[in-house]
Parts: C-alpha cells; structure tokens; sequence
C-alpha cells in the first residue's frame, strides 16, 4: 500500500523587496513545492512578483552560509559560535584599545530593514561599539527624503506616502513604482493601481530620463535630463505662486515659511529652466497647471531625484508641490501613515527623531545624519592615515562593494583593514574581505514582521510572518547574533547605568516577540496594557494569517507634527540657503563641460533583481542577458554602435567593458545600466551569480560626486565616454 504524504499551505509575507507581498507556500515531506501569490491577502490582493520564488531558492541554496567561516591562507574554515564571537569581539576590542573607539566602523545593507530581529537588535551592537563612523545602504538612495521629513516635519521617519488609490493626479519623478512595488511608498500590484488612476479618470505623467515600464502604462512621459529635477519643480512651483494657483487650505493654519517660498522661486520660471531640463517652457506651465487643477494630486519622487547633486532640494521641493496645493496629508494626496507598530510615535515620545549635521567626517566635511555618516566617505575613512582613521569594519547584510559608489576604491580599503566581521549568509564581493563571518538563520527559519515598510504603506495594515521551517542544528538568528556581540562588547564602551537599564529592557522583552506585542499593546491599535478585547495583540495577529486591513490613510497633521514649533517647517533654513547654489549652478549649465565624457549615466531597477545576492538564484537570472548598457540610436549611430556590440565604458574613477542594447526608451544623450551586477571578483562562493556576472554600476559612479547639502551618493548623471 503506498501512502500520500500531505501537501500543506502556509501563509507569509514575502520580504525580499517593500511591497509586503502575501504569498502561499505549500510544503510536503519538508520541502517547498510551489509559491504563490495568496488571494486573501488584506493588502496585497494576490499579486506576486517573480522575486518570491528566490525564497525557496535561498532557502535550499548550497552557498548559503550555515555556520560561522573564518578565513584562513588555505580558503574559508567553519569555526564554532563560541570561537567566533570570542576572536570578534577580543579584535575588535584590541582596535579600539589601540586606536580609540572610532578606529571600528560599522555599515549596515538594506536587508536589515526587511528583518524585524536585525531592526530592533541591531542597533544594541552599534551602541555598544561606541563608536561615531556608522553607515548604512540609506545614504546611497533615500537620505534626502528623511532630511526633508526631519527638517519640515520634525521626524526622519514621518514621511509623506503617495495615497495613490484615491488620487486624480500622480507625478511620479525619477522612479519607476510598477518594477519597485514602491520604494519608500509600498504599494504591491502598482501597475493595476495606476491602471485604475485612469479607469476612474485621473492621469498619471511620468518624469524620468528613461521610458520605464512604469511610462509604458502612464497618459504621459516626458524626457528629463538627469539631474536637472529640482529646476522643474522649482518652475511649476513658481507657475503656481505667479498665477494664484497655489490653496494650502487648512495647511495655512500651522504652516510657516510659504511667503519665504514665494519669493526664492521667483527667477525660477519656466523660460530659466527649459535649456537645463531639456522640458519646453509651456509644457513645464501646463504640467503646473494640471497638477494644481486636479481634484486630488501627489507628487512622488524617488530614487533618481535622490541621487544626484541636488538630492536634498528635490525632496524639498516634492513636499512643497504637495504642500503648496493642498494635497499634504489629504485623501488622494500625500499622507502620513498610522501603522500598528508605531515607529515614528514610540520614537518621537522618546526624543529620537533624528539629527543633522552633529559633527562630520575627518577627510569631506560631509555631515552625519540620524548618527551615520555618509557611506561615499567610507573608504577614504579608511585610505586616510591619521587620528580617527577606520581600522576595523563590522558589516551587517551588504554589500557596498557593488552597491555604492567607486566599489573599486571601497575594495582597494577593505583590504587595508586591521579586521573585518560580517554577519551575513554569503561569501560575496565584500564580505570575501572578512576575517569572519556570521551567518544568520534564512528568512523561512524564522518569524518577521515588516516593522519599516507598514511606516511605508500606502494603506494601514498589519500582518504576522511566522517561521517555517525549524532552523539548522546550531545556527542562530540574526538578533541572537546582535546580543551576543552586545553581551562581550557593551562593558567596554558603555556607561555601567546604561548597560544595565538596556540589560534590564532585554530581560523584560525576551526577543523580538515581546517587543512586537509590547509595540501593538501600546500602539494606536492596542489596548495599552490590558487585556482589551478589541485591541490589537500579537496574539490576535497570529491568528489572521492573511493578515489586518486597519484601513485607508488619514489626515494626522498638526498632531503627528514633531518640530519645535509643532508648525510645518517650509522653509528651514539648510534648504533655503542651498537654493542659492541651486541658483550659480543654473548660471554655471550652459558654460559647463564634461570634456570626453559626452554621455550621462544613470541606473535602474530590474523586476527579478533588488539585492545582488538574488543573481545567485538560476530562475531570477536566466534568459537573456539583461545587465546591458542601454543607448538611444542617436547615439549609436554617432559612435558606429551596433546593437549587441561590446564596448568598454570609462569615468573618471574607473572602466567596464559591456554589451549595448540600442532604444528609444532613452532620451538622446544618457545612458543606463542596472544596479547590482559585477560578480567577477576572485574568492567570492555565488556559483550561479558568477555564470551570469554582468558588470557593477559602481565601478563608474563617483565617490567624489555627492549632494553637499545632504551627503547622499549623487550617482544619477555620472559623466562617461563610450570606447570601442
């Protein structure tokens, strides 16, 4: 008699990228069988992108990291947790000792912010490392939006999320939403939401230097130079005011600054600008005109406004086009999100809103913000001899060397180091320079919860992801990890008081759990901390596995307002006194030259592709070859460019040979390649990523080129040459 062993369903949220998508993975007899996208899902309606499957993927991927390595002459050697955590936290001891508390540096990938445990444990091991050179993956795409939320709203972390399910309007500026799901707007299924933007009447434009996926399906794109954005929007802004079109509503009562705005936009018309944006004057006044026209409207600018010189104004200027027409915090407008874990509330009764500009970095000048520095400046830190110089790095779930600007310098640094520990799950391009590394658990052994992207959603939601499977024989999670390195490193840096009030926090919660249903209990959903029987707990969470709709977006303002002032800020002052460089560098356009670097390079995102230890799984890279240089025919015919061709591409800081794809998706003039790529460095263990290599992005970009205001990596519009 045989016997059928059980096909069993078991409902997660994917968290490989933002959009919190809710899947079903069936298992039998332990192993995954099929991913799909779950229909039942209160946010996510079913939809599912092609990156889900690379869960399976990681979680059976015999490159996968188990267990601690170090290296060795001879390759990598698996060592126990004990010897582990004893040799990084005596070298790490041995640095500072020498060298002071700041010679150890500590980089943290965006992976983190995908993993509640690494989230809420994470930051007990910076403070007990007690030192001021942080960085993080934040200063390389979104530290510009977090200055503008600090400086208007007085929270790094209030910020403004497009309700793009009521709109009429939707701007988008510089991202491309149907391939992110969102980016810092977490919006699954995008594509169907615009759709219906114009199935109910509404219109959607795009701005981008590229024709995305995402203008393939809007009314209108228009062509944009790169790095021109924060001159269109200072144009529509002064349309608006010159032709009464502006109706702040209700924002006038407790905002302050908006005649201040008035006046700095005045030169700014559409005729000063047109040249530089590549934009007609008259289409800059009709866009104006329209967006201020509509019943509801929202601009939303993303990771191409971030990342470039005027990174900081373009947020800015976004916030202000909202604010400005009266679609700040109004349905169908911008709006603050209310989540069951309140993030930006716990932090904001606390006093931890954010910082700028504290102190800065030993080598630029560049300034912190929020307590970490900007990652361009990380491997001159460490280049750099002298009194604070970097010695040591703790890395936590990235990888900078292909994901931040000039990787060759950064590699060139990391191999300087005294020592390195990284707790990651790969061998990959930086992590290969470590002495150790430990691995955590994958994200199927153990539970999660999307603390950041609720802050980010487009509708109040809340959902549980417990574990799947049992973890490993002796393999620990990533908060596991995190306190034990606290546990051996707190005595030296930190005060006996505060060890001992942070010893006692941990005590109390017991793990990401406890804090998970302290945060509900406490939250805007909860019952503080009684047993109320309409609150939310984590109890009641785990019993709706397809998770809580807590309803649509709200007006919050002035009450979620944290500025001394508890007015909306228009104008602070770091961003009014940047217009002036805004203003010389406008004068400075029409005269400037990039010598032979005749073409601008920009990035862009790919669906099957978010993080670079994704290459490694088959099914997200096979078919064609899509880490390709995109050119407009203008521009292959000018240089005798075939389609398919290799050719070497050159900056200033360093050279990629790669294929060309020819098309009119690009604007005359700019180029792109997608973020990510370049496994060809020696010693790294990804099998499959090396069968499919590509080239990194940022073996081109700058690490000299930032936005001064913010520190933010300025790597859209890179000046480059194409050689045959």
């Amino acid at each position: 008699m045989t016997t059928t062993s059980q096909t069993i369903s078991h409902f997660r949220t994917c968290n490989l990228c933002e959009a919190m998508c809710g899947i079903e993975i069936k298992v039998q007899d332990g192993q995954v069988v099929s991913i799909a996208g779950d229909r039942q899902d209160s946010f996510s309606r079913g939809h599912i992108c092609p990156k889900a499957v690379a869960l399976q993927d990681l979680h059976s991927d015999p490159d996968r990291l188990r267990h601690p390595v170090r290296r060795t002459a001879d390759g990598w050697e698996r060592i126990s947790w004990e010897e582990a955590f004893d040799t990084v936290a005596t070298k790490l001891r041995e640095v500072q000792m020498k060298h002071g508390p700041d010679a150890v540096a500590s980089y943290s990938g965006n992976p983190n912010v995908h993993n509640y445990g690494s989230i809420m444990f994470g930051p007990f091991l910076l403070r007990s490392l007690g030192t001021k050179n942080k960085f993080s993956a934040t200063s390389v795409d979104q530290l510009p939006h977090h200055l503008a939320s600090f400086l208007m709203f007085g929270h790094q972390l209030a910020l403004p999320i497009p309700d793009i399910d009521r709109t009429d309007f939707f701007l988008i500026m510089g991202g491309n939403p149907v391939v992110s799901n969102g980016s810092l707007m977490t919006a699954p299924d995008v594509a169907n939401r615009i759709k219906d933007i114009r199935k109910r009447g509404g219109k959607v434009v795009v701005v981008d230097p590229r024709k995305t996926e995402t203008a393939e399906i809007a009314d209108e794109h228009l062509f944009i130079r790169p790095g021109t954005d924060a001159w269109l929007l200072m144009a529509m802004l002064q349309v608006m005011f010159a032709e009464n079109l502006e109706k702040p509503g209700r924002l006038l009562e407790f905002t302050s600054g908006l005649e201040q705005i008035r006046e700095l936009v005045t030169a700014f018309t559409p005729e000063a600008v047109a040249g530089v944006t590549g934009i007609p004057a008259e289409r800059i006044r009709t866009l104006a005109r329209a967006f201020a026209g509509a019943k509801t409207a929202v601009c939303y600018g993303r990771i191409g406004l971030s990342t470039q010189e005027f990174g900081g104004l373009c947020q800015w200027l976004v916030n202000l086009v909202n604010l400005v027409t009266g679609n700040l915090d109004a349905p169908g407008g911008s709006m603050f999100t209310l989540p069951a874990f309140d993030t930006v509330g716990i932090s904001g009764r606390t006093g931890q809103r954010g910082s700028f500009a504290r102190r800065r970095t030993r080598v630029r000048n560049l300034p912190e913000f929020g307590g970490e520095f900007p990652v361009a400046a990380l491997a001159e830190e460490i280049l750099t001899p002298g009194p604070g110089q970097i010695r040591a790095l703790v890395s936590s779930a990235g990888n900078p060397v292909l994901s931040t600007p000039n990787g060759g310098q950064l590699e060139q640094a990391l191999e300087n180091l005294d020592f390195m520990v990284s707790i990651d799950v790969y061998v990959n391009e930086t992590t290969r320079h470590a002495h150790i590394i430990l691995p955590p658990t994958g994200p199927l052994e153990h539970e999660n919860y999307d603390v950041v992207f609720h802050v980010l959603a487009i509708r109040n939601t809340a959902k549980y992801t417990p574990a799947l499977f049992e973890p490993a024989p002796d393999t620990r999670h990533d908060w596991e990890i995190f306190l034990e390195l606290f546990r051996r490193l707190a005595g030296d840096q930190l005060p006996p008081r505060e060890k001992k009030r942070i010893t006692k926090w941990l005590a109390k919660h017991k793990g990401p759990e406890g804090v998970l249903d302290w945060a509900f209990r406490s939250g805007p959903y909860g019952g503080r901390f009684k047993q109320s029987a309409t609150g939310l707990t984590l109890g009641k969470l785990k019993n709706a596995p397809h998770g809580i709709d807590l309803g649509p977006l709200v007006p919050c303002l002035p009450k979620r307002l944290f500025t001394p002032s508890k007015r909306i800020e228009a104008a602070p002052e770091p961003f009014v006194a940047d217009v002036e460089r805004l203003r010389l560098r406008l004068q400075e356009w029409s005269a400037s030259t990039n010598g032979d670097f005749d073409l601008l390079l920009i990035g862009r995102r790919q669906l099957r592709s978010n993080n670079s230890w994704m290459h490694n799984s088959f099914r997200l890279v096979k078919g064609k070859d899509r880490c390709t240089l995109l050119i407009h025919p203008e521009d292959a015919v000018k240089r005798q460019l075939t389609q398919g061709q290799t050719v070497r591409v050159a900056s200033r800081v360093g050279t990629i040979q790669t294929k060309i794809d020819i098309t009119a998706e690009m604007m005359p003039g700019v180029v792109s390649l997608p973020h990510g790529w370049g496994h060809t460095r020696p010693g790294i263990k990804l099998q499959t990523a090396q069968e499919f290599a590509g080239v990194s992005l940022n073996d081109l970009t700058d690490h000299a080129a930032v936005d001064t205001l913010s520190g933010n990596a300025a790597l859209c519009g890179v000046p480059v040459r194409i050689e045959n």
